[in-house]
């Protein structure tokens, strides 16, 4: 018992499409390079334990071989189908704590994943089953001053159920028409989990819907009836079942996980602001620069090809033998004309050149200048994006227990008083104060 609560189980299910499936593959087989947003501790990662290894294959690889196996079909199923249900069995930190820790956690999960094979139709339609060891509870952990580890269970299983196959009316034989023809193992999450236990009143009637139909549990409730009485029935005592209905998660370190990014979310979003101005500044100056280096680079080309023609006047005409040139009549003509022109404009071919070299220094200089400011670019949308990353846990709360995030931030930020209506409670308490007197 936590803080005079009582311990409770959790067992609740997720599903998952073949697109989604690797986000929960690289989380429960610890694929994943960086843990920095979950409280896992990478040195105790070997601690994890399987009960069923996929043995380095992927979840989708297992779930062909079981299709071609027979274990399981895909036949007729849509490309956004849910082929894998997540089981995740629980019970709240403190518990294992206060029964053996670690050792007590492998035997409890190992009768735990005798329930899953049970639940699902045996082991050969189970994908996965891995203990978790290696997430602390900082909450635990401040309260006790000790590392304090949340054991729990993760099975990735197949909803199978059997589907009978009947001969069409199409079938030659007329005494085989309508009949079973064949019985296929079935994915299907709906079926598997169709909700078959009436609710009953206090006289043991079924409860009647306004159509007249029977009201039903729902299956998941059921689940969390079945996977307590399973532990209780095989010796695992001292907790209670968890609330009907319930999805709930441990939420003490949750909050103090989100009390602990309120300040790092207050911060996260003043630097979020700041880098997207920075971000929007960098990006102008990233095209105002390329924009001139465009412009820079037509004024070149243009004076080089000046450049090219003094070349080509240089190399013009043939040595002879007497060391005197010779040279073609046009080329002379064009020679004698180009001479005119070039004593004219020999000051502008220097400062042609003049400007070739300049440009050549700036088109080099907004090269680096490009290079530095894509640098920053990326390293601002680096930090951006690893801010939001930070924050996903309050964001993910907020999703997910709404009413719960909002009280707690009621009680750590009491809405501020209007500078008004404290001078106004002021007034109001030294008025009273002068009556006293």
């Amino acid at each position: 018992m936590a803080n005079g609560k009582p311990d409770m189980s959790c067992a609740r299910v997720k599903t998952y499409t073949a697109a989604k499936i690797g986000a929960s593959e690289r989380h429960n087989e610890r694929k994943n390079t960086d843990y920095g947003n979950v409280n896992v501790d990478p040195e105790r990662i070997p601690m994890n334990v399987h009960f069923k290894d996929p043995e380095g294959r992927s979840y989708m690889d297992i779930l062909r071989e079981k299709d071609a196996a027979g274990v399981a079909t895909l036949r007729g199923l849509r490309q956004d189908a849910k082929l894998f249900d997540e089981l995740v069995l629980d019970v709240n930190t403190m518990y294992f704590e206060e029964h053996g820790g670690y050792e007590y956690a492998k035997e409890f999960f190992a009768e735990a994943y005798r329930f899953a094979c049970e639940k699902y139709g045996g082991d050969e339609r189970i994908i996965s089953a891995v203990m978790h060891a290696d997430e602390i509870n900082k909450a635990a952990t401040e309260e006790l001053g000790k590392a304090v580890y949340h054991y729990h269970l993760h099975v990735i299983a197949l909803p199978v159920v059997e589907k009978e196959v009947l001969w069409s009316k199409r079938c030659k034989d007329p005494a085989l028409r309508g009949t079973v023809k064949e019985v296929v193992n079935q994915i299907s999450h709906s079926k598997k989990w169709e909700s078959r236990t009436p609710m009953l009143d206090e006289h043991g009637q079924p409860i009647l819907r306004s159509n007249g139909k029977p009201k039903f549990i729902p299956s998941y409730s059921v689940l969390q009836d079945e996977f307590h009485s399973h532990m209780v029935e095989h010796g695992f005592t001292g907790f209670q079942r968890g609330e009907r209905g319930s999805t709930v998660e441990h939420l003490s370190s949750l909050q103090y996980q989100i009390e602990k990014d309120t300040e790092r979310l207050a911060l996260g979003e003043e630097k979020i602001a700041l880098g997207e101005e920075r971000l929007e500044e960098i990006e102008k100056a990233t095209k105002k620069a390329t924009e001139r280096l465009q412009k820079v680079q037509i004024r070149y080309d243009k004076d080089r090809r000046v450049h090219r023609m003094y070349s080509e006047l240089e190399s013009l005409g043939k040595k002879g033998l007497t060391g005197k040139y010779s040279l073609e009549p046009k080329d002379y003509n064009d020679l004698v004309s180009m001479a005119k022109e070039g004593i004219a404009s020999r000051g502008e071919i220097g400062r042609l050149q003049d400007t070739i070299f300049q440009n050549q220094r700036r088109i080099s200089s907004l090269y680096r200048n490009v290079e530095m400011l894509e640098r920053k670019l990326a390293e601002i949308t680096a930090r951006y994006e690893k801010l939001i990353e930070l924050t996903r846990p309050y964001l993910e709360a907020v999703q997910r227990f709404p009413e719960k995030v909002k009280m707690f931030f009621e009680k750590l930020l009491p809405p501020r008083e209007h500078p008004h209506e404290q001078e106004t409670r002021i007034t109001k308490k030294q008025n009273r104060d002068d009556r006293a007197r």
